[in-house]
């Protein structure tokens, strides 16, 4: 018996590292594209080691875009975005969970049925309404429609309830504490594991964002990463492929940098909780 659980652990931990080898191959072949020339790139049988053209893809990539100008953009606008979104979804989630008012199941009910409707649905509208108001062509248009959406709400809103025990309120409200108050100084602190989570679906999803940009921005000093990187295909005639996946790599190590920061807080929060005394 103890052998046959000793082979079925083997088989398991080769089959982890089976999936976990194909998971990050592409991003392999990111680094070995991005390195290499173009012609390196269309070669049969792929060359699967990383080349020295690292830096002359580089220089090409800043020279035929503004890569640091959209870079320092897409970080302006994600990072905006990201508290924004944080705060908000945090605070009505936690609302939502913990107390009572007049609508809320009806109120909650329609913003669930929010999240069944396609977002390209909603383009035009959005974008007539942002040209009204005179938002187009404005940061103010990226990152305002994006401050709550139904999902983090929906997702604080479970994590409180079982996260946030009501005894726990009622002993903030017996040493004086508010309703915002309950929300900062008790709420936001345990919900740390469910804002963490939040922030890097968030940030990812705001980083990547490239149909509303392209729709709403047409300036090219206010493009974001995404929508400057897909200006490559059209700059040449014959698209250099090698400074896309440089520029696709530039692009890539912030999120990198951001998950395992924010994962790193999600995974310890979550491990402290479950110890108990």
């Amino acid at each position: 018996m103890e052998r046959k659980f000793s082979i079925w652990k083997v088989i398991i931990h080769f089959l982890l590292m089976i999936g976990g080898i194909i998971s990050l191959f592409p991003f392999y072949w990111l680094i070995v594209t991005a390195t290499r020339t173009t012609t390196d790139f269309m070669r049969f049988p792929p060359i699967l080691v990383p080349g020295k053209q690292l830096f002359n893809n580089m220089q090409n990539l800043f020279k035929t875009i503004d890569f640091w100008g959209s870079f320092m953009n897409t970080i302006f606008v994600a990072t905006a975005t990201t508290l924004c979104v944080i705060f908000f979804c945090s605070m009505a989630g936690f609302f939502f969970a913990k107390f009572e008012f007049p609508g809320k199941k009806i109120l909650f009910s329609v913003l669930m049925a929010t999240m069944m409707i396609p977002s390209q649905l909603s383009l035009v509208p959005s974008f007539i309404i942002m040209q009204k108001i005179g938002w187009v062509q404005s940061f103010k248009a990226l990152i305002i429609p994006s401050i709550a959406n139904a999902f983090g709400i929906f997702w604080v809103k479970q994590y409180t309830e079982g996260a946030i025990h009501d005894d726990l309120l009622h002993s903030g409200r017996i040493d004086g504490c508010g309703n915002f108050r309950l929300y900062w100084n008790i709420g936001l602190p345990i919900l740390k594991p469910a804002i963490a989570f939040l922030a890097i679906f968030t940030f990812m999803g705001a980083w990547n964002n490239y149909l509303w940009p392209m729709v709403v921005i047409s300036d090219p000093k206010k493009y974001v990463i995404q929508v400057a990187l897909a200006q490559l295909n059209g700059v040449h005639k014959d698209t250099d492929y090698a400074m896309v996946m440089t520029g696709t790599l530039l692009a890539t190590i912030p999120l990198i940098a951001i998950f395992l920061t924010f994962s790193k807080q999600f995974i310890s929060d979550i491990a402290a909780g479950a110890i108990k005394d």
